[in-house]
């Protein structure tokens, strides 16, 4: 069937209510938009469902949320596991209250308990409470760091990660074979409620969380002493943050906390930034303009789901606040935390540091430098996840620290998902610490540099949107695919990674390998002097990424370096 058959069909089948058809109606004589809304099903990506809210099998709706929940329903029934339960969470985007309950009451429908949050909460809070209550799945609404127009559907397995092979292809497969959105099951809120399939979740979840981030402090008493002395900033973004970050910023001894006013309240138009992503310095004005005021040593935000936290810094030398990149500012929580282990004796001898293909080499460095186990994995946490999973089950390994360079880590073993608001938390304990120490949190960053080496890394989305988009994209990776690049600027390449064919080849002696990893659209060039190149279409928006990482001898020559980097890998992948 094709986009202007799938069309006819929302218009005059009874599957769709007035509201939806009405919608429709006023699109008639826009093409372009019908062939956007039609040309192609929602599809479980890196991060599960996303799309822009609106009628239409391409978008986020009542219906293709029920589709995809009736599969889950059915995928769970299947494997016999019903009695365990989902836990759901949503976040502040428009329409995430409703397709939570929506999503609980189908599950309750098929005979599934579901435990749903009393109001928004953090991802990383979902990913806790699917370990903490034993569940067989998570569902969370949202749509992360998307733009406004976004949301999504998030699912998560027993270990609290997200889905991955082949449950993810299961549960998929599952959601395709419903022919009908008359195939999903209804069930009111309060029958539900009766037969016992409804259970609703807060606080008590929330106290159960924040105890178990404190649990993984290292130095109580030094935060109970200098959490009076820093000055922090923070703004949720409109999300889920403050749910709980303002209280954990108290209960771990910080007394001086702003919240951004104007953006601590949950909003899903997100009124005051345009992109409400930690990784947009411009999702900062406010905050920085708060910090100014107030003297702020540390300026954090969280995105709306809270899995992702962005910060700024005072630079002593200068006065004027800095940005960190997410390898930045999770390497220095991770130079923190280990350092700290090793020193109190605490550091395991099977310890793990687990990053993502595209995330920073300085990892490698400080893995070696305390004897821990470097393993790279693609990108997205599920897979850091998926490793964790293994570690647990074969008890082999102990889990120490795992990020991936889209703002995103986790310190301990408690959930399965990065965590913002562990991340706020390990952070201003570190900015205590040092502060205890005579060093600001940039001055430390630059001692890592000095320790390690000026590690810096970038990259550049080029965006492609609708179905002759995704094609461009679609050739742009097999074009570059097929191209025997020996150089790329001024670097020889050592080493080329097709992932998707599951082929390496080194570019000195022209062998062959295989790369080990699970079969996905990536391709990596390793470079000599420790840079590195990597491309790969998003998984979540219509865009091809661009990751590229150097190995610099001062913050200038790093710099010099990444940019002539990054011009030559745009020539390549668009020329």
């Amino acid at each position: 069937m094709n986009y202007l058959e799938e069309y006819k069909k929302w218009l005059e089948s009874d599957e769709f209510d007035e509201e939806t058809k009405q919608e429709l109606l006023a699109i008639k004589d826009d093409e372009k938009e019908i062939e956007d809304r039609f040309y192609k099903e929602l599809e479980f990506g890196t991060a599960g469902l996303r799309g822009v809210i609106g009628a239409g099998t391409n978008r986020m709706n009542k219906y293709t949320v029920g589709k995809a929940t009736q599969g889950l329903a059915n995928y769970i029934v299947e494997q016999g596991v019903q009695d365990k339960g989902v836990a759901i969470s949503y976040d502040s985007r428009k329409m995430s209250k409703e397709f939570s309950l929506q999503t609980a009451l189908i599950l309750a429908a098929n005979g599934i308990k579901a435990y749903l949050f009393e109001n928004l909460r953090p991802v990383p809070e979902l990913s806790f409470a699917v370990r903490e209550l034993g569940c067989t799945a998570g569902v969370m609404i949202t749509a992360s760091h998307n733009p406004p127009k976004y949301n999504g559907y998030k699912v998560y397995w027993d270990d609290g990660a997200q889905i991955v092979p082949p449950v993810d292809k299961d549960i998929t497969s599952k959601v395709r074979a419903i022919e009908s959105f008359k195939e999903i099951k209804e069930i009111s809120e309060e029958e539900a409620k009766q037969k016992g399939l409804l259970t609703i979740i807060g606080k008590e979840m929330d106290d159960k969380y924040i105890e178990t981030l404190k649990k993984s402090i290292l130095n109580p008493e030094i935060l109970q002493k200098q959490g009076k002395n820093l000055s922090i900033v923070y703004t949720p973004l409109h999300g889920t943050g403050n749910t709980v970050a303002e209280r954990l910023f108290k209960e771990i001894g910080f007394e001086n906390i702003y919240v951004v006013p104007e953006q601590k309240d949950p909003d899903g138009n997100f009124p005051t930034v345009d992109y409400p992503n930690p990784e947009d310095p411009k999702a900062f004005k406010l905050a920085l303009e708060l910090a100014k005021k107030v003297n702020a040593d540390v300026v954090l935000a969280t995105d709306p789901d809270a899995d992702r936290l962005g910060i700024f810094s005072k630079d002593p030398a200068t006065g004027e606040y800095v940005t960190y990149t997410g390898n930045m500012s999770a390497l220095l929580i991770a130079e923190y935390r280990i350092s700290q282990m090793k020193e109190k004796g605490i550091l395991p001898s099977d310890g793990m540091l687990i990053k993502t293909i595209v995330s920073s080499n300085l990892a490698d460095a400080i893995a070696k430098e305390y004897n821990l186990e470097l393993i790279e994995v693609l990108t997205g946490f599920k897979n850091i996840g998926k490793v964790m999973k293994t570690a647990e089950e074969n008890k082999d390994k102990t889990y120490v620290f795992g990020f991936e360079e889209s703002y995103g880590c986790l310190i301990g073993d408690y959930a399965r998902d990065k965590d913002g608001i562990a991340a706020v938390m390990a952070l201003c304990e570190a900015a205590a610490y040092y502060n205890e120490h005579g060093l600001t949190l940039w001055e430390q960053m630059q001692n890592i540099y000095k320790k390690y080496g000026y590690y810096k890394e970038t990259q550049v989305s080029i965006v492609k949107e609708g179905a002759q988009g995704a094609e461009e994209i679609k050739n742009m990776m097999t074009t570059t695919r097929n191209k025997d690049i020996e150089k790329i600027g001024d670097y020889k390449v050592l080493t080329f990674k097709d992932i998707e064919k599951d082929f390496v080849k080194d570019m000195t002696t022209g062998a062959t390998s295989t790369s080990g990893l699970p079969k996905s659209n990536v391709l990596y060039y390793e470079l000599e002097d420790n840079a590195w190149c990597c491309v790969r279409p998003s998984g979540t928006e219509p865009k091809i990424k661009l990751y590229m990482g150097i190995k610099g001898t001062s913050n200038e020559d790093a710099e010099e370096k990444l940019n002539k980097l990054k011009e030559a890998m745009v020539k390549v992948v668009e020329g």
